[in-house]
C-alpha cells in the first residue's frame, strides 16, 4: 500500500491516478507543472528498478526459505507466504510504471486496468497481510492457550482468503474507472471518473488512509502494545529479541507509510477546496512524487528485517545460498565462504518461542 496513486500523477499531461490541474479555479492563469513532470520523469524510473531488484530478490527468498525448510507448518508461514506474494504483485507492476514515468502509457487499455488492478490489490493485500501479522503475533504470546487451537495452518488459509477479497473489493472502484486515453496530446494510465469525479478522487483517498494506515495503525498500536507488555512481565534474552523485532516491524511501517498518507489527505484537501493556490499545489506534486517512491521501499524492507533480526530466517538463508554453486563461488572470491560454514545445521531446529525470531 483513496487513489493510491498507480504512480505518481505529475500533470494532466503526465499522470498516474491525481488530477491536480482540475484544482486551480481560483488561479487566474493555469498553474503550469511542466518541471514536475521532467523532475519525476529523471528519477522515477530509476528508482522504481531499484525498488523491483530488491523486492524480487527479497521476496523471492523468504518464498524459498519457506518451501524449502518451513514447509508452511504454521499459521505464521502462510501469512509470511501471501505477504512476499503481495510484495511480489505490487513490484511485478512497477517495469510499467516506470517505463510510463519516463515517457507515456503505450501498453493499452487493458494492461491500464490490469497493471493498475495488480498494483492496487498488492498495496492493500500486502499491508492487510501484515496487520494479520501482528494479530498472529499478538494471539501467540498474549493468548497462547487460545493460539494452540486458533493459529493452525486452515485458519490461516480461511483468513488470507478473505484478505484477498478485501483487498480485490477495495481495488475494484479504481480498476473499474482506470483507462487508458489521449490528453492533450499524452497518453495517460488513470481513473477516469464519471459526474462529481472530485467526490470520487476524495472518497479514493479517504479508502487509502482509513484501509491503508488508520485501520492498520489502531490494530498494529494495540496488539504490539500487548505484546511488549506481555514479554517485558518475563525477562529472558530470546524476549528481549522479540521486543527488537517487534519494533522494528512497526516503526518500520509507520516510517514509510505515513508521510505518504499525510500528504494523499492534503491533496484531497486540494481537491475539496480547503487548500488553495498554484504555489501549495506544486509543492504537493513533489511531495506525492518523493513519499510514494519512499512508501514504495516498504516491500523490500520487512525481507531485510527477517535477515538481519531473525536468526532461524538468516540461517536458513545461509544454508540455500550455501547448497547454490554460483553463490558458493561469488562468496569463495570475496572471502565469505567460510560465514556459511559457522552455524550448525542442528541450530535450524532448536526449540523457539513462537514469533520470536520472524520465521
Amino acid at each position: 500500500m483513496g487513489e493510491v496513486s498507480t504512480t505518481t500523477e505529475l500533470t494532466d499531461d503526465y499522470s498516474f491516478s491525481y488530477n491536480y490541474n482540475e484544482n486551480y479555479d481560483d488561479s487566474p492563469k493555469p498553474c503550469s507543472k511542466e518541471g514536475i513532470k521532467k523532475f519525476g520523469s529523471h528519477f522515477l524510473p530509476v528508482l522504481y528498478s531499484l525498488v523491483l531488484l530488491l523486492g524480487l530478490i527479497g521476496n523471492f527468498l523468504v518464498i524459498l526459505v519457506l518451501f524449502k525448510y518451513k514447509r508452511l507448518k504454521c499459521m505464521t508461514d502462510v501469512y509470511l507466504l501471501n505477504l512476499a506474494i503481495s510484495d511480489l504483485l505490487f513490484v511485478f507492476s512497477l517495469p510499467f510504471w516506470s517505463y510510463y514515468a519516463a515517457d507515456q502509457w503505450v501498453f493499452g487499455d487493458g494492461l491500464c486496468k490490469i497493471i493498475s488492478g495488480m498494483y492496487l490489490v498488492g498495496f492493500y493485500s500486502g499491508i492487510f497481510f501484515i496487520m494479520l501479522m501482528s494479530i498472529d503475533r499478538y494471539l501467540a504470546i498474549v493468548h497462547a492457550v487460545f493460539a494452540l487451537k486458533a493459529r493452525t495452518v486452515t485458519y490461516g488459509i480461511i483468513t488470507s482468503l478473505i484478505v484477498w477479497l478485501v483487498a480485490i473489493s477495495a481495488s475494484v472502484p479504481e480498476l473499474f474507472f482506470s483507462e487508458s486515453y489521449k490528453e492533450h496530446n499524452h497518453t495517460t494510465c488513470k481513473p477516469r471518473y464519471p459526474g462529481n469525479a472530485t467526490h470520487w478522487r476524495v472518497f479514493s483517498t479517504l479508502e487509502v488512509n482509513v484501509l491503508g494506515l488508520l485501520i492498520p495503525s489502531v490494530v498494529m498500536i494495540f496488539c504490539y502494545s500487548m505484546i511488549i507488555k506481555t514479554l517485558l512481565s518475563c525477562r529472558s534474552e530470546k524476549k528481549n529479541k522479540a521486543v527488537k523485532m517487534i519494533f522494528a516491524v512497526m516503526i518500520v511501517f509507520f516510517v514509510f507509510w505515513t508521510p505518504y498518507n499525510i500528504v494523499l489527505f492534503l491533496q484531497s484537501l486540494v481537491d475539496l477546496g480547503v487548500i488553495t493556490g498554484c504555489q501549495i499545489s506544486r509543492h504537493l506534486d513533489y511531495a506525492i512524487q518523493v513519499t510514494e517512491i519512499w512508501a514504495f521501499f516498504h516491500c523490500c524492507v520487512n525481507p531485510v528485517i527477517y535477515f538481519f533480526m531473525g536468526e532461524k530466517f538468516k540461517k536458513y538463508v545461509k544454508l540455500l545460498f550455501k547448497n547454490w554453486t554460483v553463490p558458493v563461488m561469488l562468496f569463495k572470491r570475496c572471502g565469505l565462504l567460510t560465514t556459511y560454514h559457522t552455524d550448525s545445521t542442528s541450530s535450524f531446529y532448536t526449540q523457539s518461542t513462537g514469533e520470536q525470531d520472524a520465521l
